[in-house]
């Protein structure tokens, strides 16, 4: 017994140490795939540099509108938290731990089965839990706290907002053109993200990284925090002289907050419940924003608010354009008529049979997604081969869907991209978390990989 808890020390120790000393800056990682992609891309499909250069440039500019939707969510999200109601709730949830070990679980649960919800939500909620439950608990480890409430991410593509099974559901022309003609009709959630072996394999998902996320917890030596860390910022008072101007007024009125709240609330009842659409990044936005006019205080406290929680987008604003480039260079076709994600993708159906094809799709998926960390991504760039193989191999296209789903998902353990937002309300830097997350990606690949091959069975 002695000696197996030696052992799992040791792995933890070996991986927190390796992370830190070998993980860059994510910025520096972004530029350090770019040229690695780059570099790929022209031998083996017989680019130039100068063809290489243009498909980056030509995609660098291509998640505009998803880079403002990510900012957005951190922002909306966090100014939400800020609200003093806000706030008072999740630190009494805070204070339910009984334990260091006891908080790990209950933040790796929180925050799964938000993210098995709505990615933007569960992103957001955990880390802000995580981060109430340390002010709450000096005997639990910081970094191992928000690790945990990112662990839970791997599950988000494999739930109810999951981009790839709800495009593969919904019906339309550029379904059977995204996929080479492989699929002409929608594949209902039933198949795919409702499946029996998916939902289980989520179960088994949660409870692994709960354990393996308390068993990870020291038992001594918990590192000492700075208190920067977990400050709280100072709730915005509102000026409640007598005399005020008709702009004092306004700023202060809760009238406009809550019309422009209701407005919001109103578009998505119309959105979800009349027009029956499902729950997008867009709508979360909105939630939040919608709540958080509502709970602050006066407009102008929300607007106070906002702006201290926009330093936190600087990494997602500058990284965008540089992940968008990558996906230029991974879907660039030259003059060979080949591109990287494709020729990827033939390597993978290359070595496959009915049974490992699922398997294979998902490690192509998440070699692919340390790359291209976005589920559209990968849409583009497997959709056209991997259903066709899998049609030809006799595989169910909603097993390839949620191989291809699992595969984008479980990479982003330690991939930085998708852990920004985290790391931004925690006051942390990736390498600080990651080395965690690289012991959940070693337990949930091997959970993912019993469950495909048992699907396609």
């Amino acid at each position: 017994m002695d000696s197996s808890g030696n052992k799992w020390s040791q792995m933890i120790k070996f991986c927190v140490r390796l992370v830190q000393r070998w993980l860059p800056e994510p910025f520096i990682f972004a530029i350090l795939l770019t040229f690695v992609a780059a570099l790929v891309a022209m031998p083996l499909c017989r680019q130039t540099p100068l063809e290489v250069v243009e498909h980056w440039g030509d995609g660098v500019w291509n998640l505009l509108e998803f880079a403002m939707q990510m900012a957005l969510v951190l922002v909306c999200g966090s100014t939400l938290a800020a609200a003093p109601v806000i706030k008072r709730g999740i630190t009494a949830m805070a204070r339910l731990p009984q334990s260091a070990p006891a908080a790990i679980a209950l933040v790796t649960v929180v925050s799964a089965l938000a993210c098995w919800l709505n990615w933007g939500f569960g992103l957001i909620v955990g880390v802000v839990f995580a981060k109430a439950i340390a002010r709450q608990r000096s005997d639990v480890d910081y970094r191992l706290l928000i690790a945990s409430a990112y662990s839970g991410f791997v599950v988000w593509h494999a739930g109810i907002s999951g981009s790839i099974p709800l495009t593969m559901a919904t019906p339309g022309d550029s379904l059977s053109m995204a996929t080479n003609g492989a699929l002409t009709a929608p594949v209902p959630l039933a198949q795919t993200i409702l499946n029996w072996h998916n939902l289980v394999t989520v179960l088994f998902v949660i409870i692994g990284i709960t354990f393996a996320n308390t068993l990870m917890h020291p038992k001594h030596g918990v590192l000492t925090i700075d208190p920067a860390l977990l400050k709280d910022d100072d709730i915005i008072k509102t000026d409640v002289s007598s005399s005020k101007t008709p702009a004092q007024r306004l700023e202060q009125s809760k009238i406009l907050s809550w019309l422009v709240a209701l407005m919001l609330v109103a578009y998505l009842v119309i959105h979800l419940f009349v027009n029956c659409a499902s729950l997008d990044l867009g709508g979360v936005i909105m939630i939040f924003l919608a709540l958080g006019l509502m709970l602050h205080p006066t407009p102008v406290a929300y607007v106070r608010a906002f702006g201290k929680a926009t330093t936190g987008a600087a990494g997602i604003i500058l990284q965008f354009p540089f992940y968008a480039g990558i996906m230029g260079i991974f879907t660039g076709v030259g003059v060979s008529g080949i591109s990287l994600g494709g020729v990827m993708a033939e390597a993978c159906v290359q070595i496959s049979n009915p049974v490992t094809y699922p398997m294979l799709t998902f490690l192509c998926a998440a070699v692919l997604n340390l790359f291209v960390p976005s589920g559209g991504g990968h849409w583009a760039v497997q959709a056209p081969v991997m259903f066709t193989a899998g049609a030809s191999l006799g595989v169910d296209p909603g097993l390839t869907g949620m191989a291809i789903s699992w595969g984008d998902a479980w990479t982003n353990l330690i991939q930085p991209f998708w852990a920004l937002p985290a790391l931004a309300i925690a006051r942390l830097d990736a390498k600080d978390i990651m080395g965690y997350c690289l012991i959940d990606l070693l337990i949930t690949g091997v959970i993912i990989c019993g469950g495909l091959l048992i699907w396609a069975i």
